[in-house]
């Protein structure tokens, strides 16, 4: 059996039945990036475990706007799909992948079944009090950051120059790309940034810092 879910996931050291007990329907699956993996107000087909890639988990609005509200990377859990799973609800997100993915993908009635183990559980529960956490820092973002505070905090620690387009940047922000070119265009024209095509170009950060901590 290969030991890298072991390495990732310790608590399945523990759970029953066991991964090698489930054989071939605890094969990982290899997806490309922009996979959909699962959607909002879908049943839940099982409970992702990421070995290579990433997920990242968003909600989204009728108008087209989207918000970022977590990625699951190796060796972290889905909050979403546990979510679902413990309430036996439709999901509540959308997960896609960023790029080429390897997973496995946990039925539901073996979730139930792992929950039983103490080591398995805990762990699970221990992911609903990080992610509400990274949740709750989300919520304040936005509901008391103005936008330009949290665009300036968007760019900053992506290096120089920004392979992002203005619609990429307004998914992560959770609003619309006419608002994330408008404030764009004023960092450009103060100065801390130079505009390209699908890119931005950092030019003073210690400006963009000082937006981000609304000084």
């Amino acid at each position: 059996m290969n030991t890298q879910p072991l390495a990732l996931y310790p608590a399945l050291a523990e759970v029953l039945p066991s991964l090698a007990d489930l054989g071939p329907a605890a094969d990982p699956i290899a997806v490309p990036a922009h996979t959909v993996l699962f959607d909002t107000n879908a049943p839940c087909q099982g409970f992702p475990l990421v070995l290579e890639g990433e997920v990242k988990v968003s909600r989204h609005a009728a108008d087209g706007r989207s918000l970022e509200l977590y990625r699951v990377v190796p060796g972290e859990l889905c909050l979403v799909s546990s979510a679902s799973l413990f309430r036996s609800t439709p999901l509540c997100a959308q997960g896609i992948s960023t790029r080429a993915t390897r997973l496995l993908l946990i039925t539901p009635p073996v979730f139930v079944q792992w929950l039983e183990t103490p080591v398995f559980r805990n762990a699970v529960l221990g992911l609903f009090a990080e992610r509400m956490a990274d949740l709750t820092g989300l919520i304040d973002a936005v509901a008391f950051q103005r936008l330009d505070q949290r665009l300036a905090a968007c760019l900053l620690g992506r290096g120089q120059d920004i392979a992002l387009s203005h619609q990429q940047l307004a998914d992560e922000l959770g609003t619309v790309r006419e608002m994330v070119s408008r404030l764009l265009r004023r960092f450009e024209r103060e100065g801390w940034v130079e505009l390209a095509r699908e890119h931005v170009l950092i030019r003073n950060s210690q400006a963009l810092r000082a937006v981000a901590d609304g000084t």
